[in-house]
């Protein structure tokens, strides 16, 4: 926004008795936001209701867990609608519009409605499901077809690419160009991407130099007492396979017991979405775990696993990543996972350490050359913990320099421009 220009638009995060929809316009460091408050009925039925406790679970695969309620469909689609007849005024006529995540799939749709003739983009940031999980949400083709109003669609790999090419297909007899993305239906054309998503390589590094990241990176060397750390971040979510994270480190220790003096495993999970009865209960259950293995494995003068349920500043994350000789990032499924590529960027060259990484994570198709491993498989896991453990200098070094031209070059402004180019170029 800041190279840009222009406006950012969304929800405020707070919540008012009676919302009118009135934007609060704001101005900080270079950027304009527009945001309106939402009344605890919506923030119900559509953040906690329809976006997280149906689509998200839907789109990272769990089944079980999503809920199908008409009451909060209802509710998604009425704050949709609110957001639109909000920004619309705001949107000048030569204006682009970026639509992004699955909060906000309906809204292009309903800018159109109003009469909008811009170009209008849409990014979906989380894995799109395939379709014999996909038709399980009823008015499944009506989400689809709004979605369909967007010029541009974005998604960060081919895999969830080629998902939405066999849906549109299928259901609606689409003539689909998988060179050009053109998703033709009857005399209407779409086009869809992917669109890998990076970090801010430059901001990241310059965090790196702060006297924060050096003392975290000191703070945790000093506390490991010569032990190998090893390291996950990841918010408090059942997508990011925690329990099974913990299974498979319990399943090392109890292969190798004399490296308890040798590894700790360090576990930072902010916690998110508490209002969800499902987070509640996977902080329930994380807890549990790493309570059981501490509980068997703990000496007077040390524990194996280190679980701390808060957040961190991102200049504290790359002096802890630095600290730690392999990082763990194992998804059960994710759109794309940029902790992996955070990790990578806060490493020595000269002694990297080794990222672990779930080969259902969207960066695995980036970072092939990371030690890729099934996350619902203790007995893998812990074997790739060996791995990396066992892993000497010239081969962790290869593999660094493998993954870094991805990691520094496909920045996250790297991603902006490609998009925003694209959408620029693509008929309206």
């Amino acid at each position: 926004m800041q190279d840009y220009g222009g406006i950012w638009f969304g929800w405020s995060g707070q919540e008012s008795e009676e919302p009118a929809g009135q934007v609060n316009l704001q101005r900080n460091d270079g950027v304009t936001t527009a945001t309106i408050d939402l009344s605890a009925r919506d923030v119900d039925e559509y953040y906690n209701g329809y976006a997280n406790s149906t689509l998200w679970p839907l789109f990272h695969d769990r089944l079980d867990l999503t809920e199908f309620e008409r009451e909060t469909g209802k509710g998604y689609e009425r704050v949709n609608e609110l957001f639109a007849e909000s920004v619309s005024p705001l949107i000048e006529q030569d204006d682009l519009v970026w639509v992004h995540d699955y909060h906000l799939i309906p809204l292009g749709e309903r800018l159109r409605a109003r009469g909008l003739k811009n170009r209008i983009g849409f990014f979906l940031h989380i894995p799109w499901p395939p379709m014999r999980l996909f038709v399980s949400l009823p008015y499944h083709k009506r989400l689809v077809r709004t979605m369909l109003e967007y010029d541009l669609i974005g998604f960060q790999t081919q895999e969830w690419l080629e998902s939405f090419f066999h849906y549109c297909r299928k259901e609606f007899g689409a003539k689909v160009n998988d060179a050009t993305g053109e998703i033709t239906i009857g005399r209407h054309t779409t086009v869809a991407r992917a669109y890998p998503i990076g970090i801010d390589w430059d901001h990241f590094q310059a965090q790196g130099q702060t006297e924060d990241a050096r003392d975290a990176e000191q703070r945790l060397i000093s506390s490991t007492r010569h032990r190998t750390a090893m390291i996950g971040v990841d918010r408090l979510d059942y997508s990011k396979g925690l329990p099974e994270r913990i299974d498979g480190i319990g399943r090392f220790f109890d292969g190798y017991p004399e490296l308890v003096r040798k590894l700790v495993y360090i576990q930072i999970a902010p916690p998110s979405r508490e209002d969800v009865g499902s987070y509640q209960d996977i902080r329930a259950l994380l807890e549990q775990k790493t309570g059981q293995i501490n509980g068997a494995r703990s000496e007077v003068d040390l524990v194996p696993i280190r679980y701390v349920n808060r957040g961190y500043s991102h200049a504290e994350l790359f002096g802890f990543f630095r600290a730690s000789k392999i990082g763990l990032v194992t998804p059960l499924i994710d759109g794309m996972n940029l902790v992996a590529k955070e990790y990578l960027a806060a490493q020595d060259p000269e002694d990297p350490g080794v990222l672990i990484l779930s080969q259902f994570a969207g960066a695995a198709q980036q970072l092939a050359e990371a030690v890729l491993v099934n996350p619902y498989s203790p007995d893998g896991l812990a074997s790739a913990i060996k791995t990396a453990l066992d892993m000497k200098l010239e081969e962790r070094k290869q593999r660094y320099a493998a993954m870094l031209p991805t990691i520094r070059d496909e920045n996250v402004q790297e991603w902006t421009k490609q998009f925003c180019n694209d959408l620029e170029l693509v008929d309206a």
